[in-house]
């Protein structure tokens, strides 16, 4: 029993004592409980420091030993020496680790992987040698162990992995795209509502609420504020807001959603072109589309839209297109003898686009300056849409942001953060 306890005291010694000697009150940094390489180096000490001592137990002996005998304790020496450098150096970076995320320097810290390195391997150097074949099975059970247990309960894993937390520390950084940063935070609302379409819908008068495919945010303000200048002019209300789910079928129902009723059967959810049905408008759904695209034929039903216009997929397999839409959209508020609430996806942005088939390895430039271009489009003709209806209160919004592209297209947009704006 001790042959496993020992190494595992030993290296939970070496993990742990340069971060109580480093903690500070307040400080949120997740650690495991001992080294995993550490185990693994310790075993493998054992292993080795076995294997030399049968080759040559003294110099007298060894010097009467064979060419052969010579050379295997040569090899099985190199071996156990690189083993004690291997761990010493895990131990400096994990100490680095921990510097490095409060932003200190080594200092006299700069003696502890030395210190708890020899101290651990004097732990475990008589202990008995387990097989090759069993220190792969109990590494292969301890790493199980940890995976289950942080899968139970990340806040405390069970084992440290310093060189994997280096390579990352080292790594290049993607651009931050979770929080949104200050320069939009100053600018514009920013909000993890998902009730936009219901906080600014007008009973009074028509409504036209767009969900404009793959309308996310873009990292870069200026480039967003450009997008926005196709509303010049118009009375406009701008902001940002949080999807949960980067999905169009979700957002497409998410913003249409008006109260979420829970009892004692369960639970159930209203939309509001149930409610705008009541009061006496035609609702109508539109996607330039076929209605098979995300089964849109059963749940848009479901969602009560008393009418749904898709556009048939034409010879060469694309969608109607944004103009195309617009026109019938147009068609609908140019009837007047009654109200109108219309719900529309645009299509024009979806990816892959059919000029770039290959998902994640298109020209990033060429997919950006045709995503801008189409982007801008779209957002223009539906400024034109809103100044040939000011009557007519409009609600856009981003599905999600671009997805189905090369990563680096990706990292130019915030994550799961879509823009929304409310015209007249």
């Amino acid at each position: 029993m001790k042959r496993l306890l020992y190494p595992l005291i030993a290296c939970a010694l070496v993990t742990i004592v340069p971060f109580l000697l480093t903690f500070e009150n307040g400080q949120n940094i997740v650690r495991g409980l001992f080294g995993y390489e550490y185990f693994a180096l310790l075993l493998l000490i054992v292993f080795v420091k076995e294997r030399l001592t049968k080759v040559g137990l003294s110099l007298r002996e060894l010097l009467r030993s064979s060419k052969q005998s010579l050379l295997r304790f040569a090899l099985w020496s190199f071996a156990l020496l690189l083993c004690i450098l291997a761990f010493i150096w895990v131990a400096w970076v994990d100490l680095q680790n921990l510097l490095a995320i409060k932003g200190w320097n080594t200092g006299w810290y700069g003696v502890l992987p030395f210190v708890t390195s020899a101290l651990a391997i004097a732990m475990v150097w008589q202990l008995k040698p387990f097989k090759f074949s069993a220190i792969c099975f109990i590494l292969f059970v301890a790493l199980i162990l940890h995976l289950e247990a942080n899968n139970q309960y990340a806040a405390q894993p069970l084992a440290q992995f310093p060189s994997i937390d280096y390579l990352e520390r080292i790594a290049p950084q993607p651009p931050q795209r979770k929080e949104m940063s200050e320069d939009f935070r100053k600018k514009y609302t920013v909000t993890d509502s998902v009730t936009i379409t219901r906080d600014y819908i007008d009973t009074t008068c028509n409504n036209v609420v767009i969900l404009v495919e793959s309308w996310g945010v873009p990292l870069e303000i200026q480039r967003f504020e450009k997008q926005l200048s196709a509303f010049n002019g118009i009375k406009t209300v701008a902001g940002i807001h949080n999807r949960m789910y980067s999905r169009t079928r979700t957002a497409e129902r998410e913003d249409l959603i008006y109260a979420i009723h829970r009892d004692s059967t369960g639970r159930d959810t209203t939309f509001l072109p149930k409610v705008f049905n009541g009061i006496g408008y035609k609702t109508t759904f539109l996607f330039g589309g076929d209605s098979l695209e995300h089964w849109r034929y059963k749940y848009i039903k479901n969602i009560g839209f008393s009418d749904a216009i898709y556009g048939k997929l034409l010879d060469d397999g694309n969608r109607l297109n944004d103009l195309q839409m617009i026109v019938k959209v147009d068609s609908i508020l140019a009837d007047t003898a009654q109200k109108h609430f219309i719900t529309w996806t645009t299509a024009d942005t979806k990816f892959p686009m059919a000029e770039f088939p290959n998902i994640y390895y298109s020209d990033v430039n060429s997919i950006d300056s045709a995503y801008n271009a189409k982007i801008n489009s779209t957002l223009e003709k539906v400024a034109a849409l809103a100044r040939k209806h000011p009557e007519t209160r409009f609600i856009i919004q981003g599905d999600h942001n671009p997805i189905l592209s090369p990563i680096a297209f990706q990292e130019k947009f915030y994550k799961r953060w879509v823009p929304y704006v409310v015209l007249n």
